[in-house]
């Protein structure tokens, strides 16, 4: 269960308790449901305050709605666990990613899994701005609420010429809008000490062991995966990790949820492919279709940043 799937299962959850009347029906039923990945210290993977607007409405206690709600939710799938925490926080403990789920998901959305839809920009303040869009939050506010874009320390054309604009677009989006972006010679070295080299290259390595695999006689297929467990959960996390990025006008949520999956997959690469005279077999063909899936999504989310995936470097 992806956190998008949890944010609607919840919400879900919230209907059926006002339809089954748990809850009275004047009770204000969410829009949408904001899941978060628990905070250090927290219970499980992921957490929600749906409770707390709910119980306003329905002028019950914050941690009895929850309790409700959790009695509810500990039977859905993929969910292995749902406790109440503090004053009416759900906590929720995952189950193992699938790995069949997962790759049939991102095969379907190609390199958009996870993001909503959507130019050159010249500018770190442009470069920013297009990419909280591309990611489906909102630039422009005022007061307390305008995005502040620090500058880069020299000229923007100069960053540009010096770096190319891929590797500009990277340092400016890796931190903070209103932190001052690095720029220095690591940006353009080839090797995996660098997490826009690695990034790249997570990618175009997925491209190469597609190619390896049809010099050996095979191709992807979904199925069960094991021993990659940080890999499926990168790939879980990445719908969530979008949607903070947008809703909090956030790049660098992005960037380094993309360094995150690409170091995931780039351990995972040396068990994809037959080794010595091992035959192909319907493990290799899931390995390879995991592989696929992480790379697809690397893709993907190097354009919200408005950065090429080389498929070879």
């Amino acid at each position: 269960m992806t956190p998008a799937d949890l944010s609607r299962t919840v919400a879900h959850a919230v209907r059926d308790a006002v339809e089954d009347g748990e809850l009275p029906e004047g009770a204000e039923l969410p829009q949408r449901v904001v899941v978060d990945r628990t905070r250090p210290g927290g219970v499980g993977e992921y957490a929600t305050a749906v409770a707390f607007p709910l119980a306003k409405s329905a002028g019950r206690p914050p941690a009895e709605v929850a309790r409700l709600l959790a009695r509810r939710l500990e039977r859905a799938p993929g969910i292995e666990k749902v406790e109440v925490t503090g004053a009416g926080f759900l906590n929720f403990v995952m189950g193992r990613p699938s790995a069949r789920a997962l790759v049939r998901e991102v095969r379907e959305r190609g390199a958009r899994y996870g993001f909503p839809p959507q130019g050159e920009a010249t500018t770190r303040d442009a470069v920013v701005r297009d990419a909280v869009l591309r990611l489906g939050g909102q630039p422009d506010g005022t007061g307390r609420g305008a995005l502040r874009v620090a500058p880069v320390p020299k000229r923007e054309g100069e960053v540009f010429a010096a770096y190319g604009a891929d590797a500009a677009r990277w340092a400016m989006l890796a931190v903070a809008p209103h932190e001052t972006p690095s720029f220095s010679a690591r940006l353009l070295v080839q090797d995996e000490s660098g997490e826009f080299f690695r990034v790249r290259y997570a990618y175009a390595r997925s491209r190469a062991l597609s190619r390896n695999a049809a010099l050996l006689g095979f191709h992807a297929e979904p199925g069960d995966v094991d021993g990659a467990d940080a890999l499926l959960r990168a790939l879980a996390d990445h719908p969530l990790a979008l949607e903070a990025a947008a809703h909090h006008r956030a790049p660098e949520r992005l960037a380094r949820q993309l360094v995150r999956l690409a170091d995931a997959l780039l351990d995972f690469q040396y068990d994809v492919l037959p080794k010595g005279d091992e035959k192909p077999s319907a493990a290799h063909r899931a390995r390879l279709a995991l592989a696929e899936a992480a790379g697809t999504v690397l893709a993907g989310g190097l354009s919200l940043l408005g950065i090429a995936a080389p498929e070879r470097l």
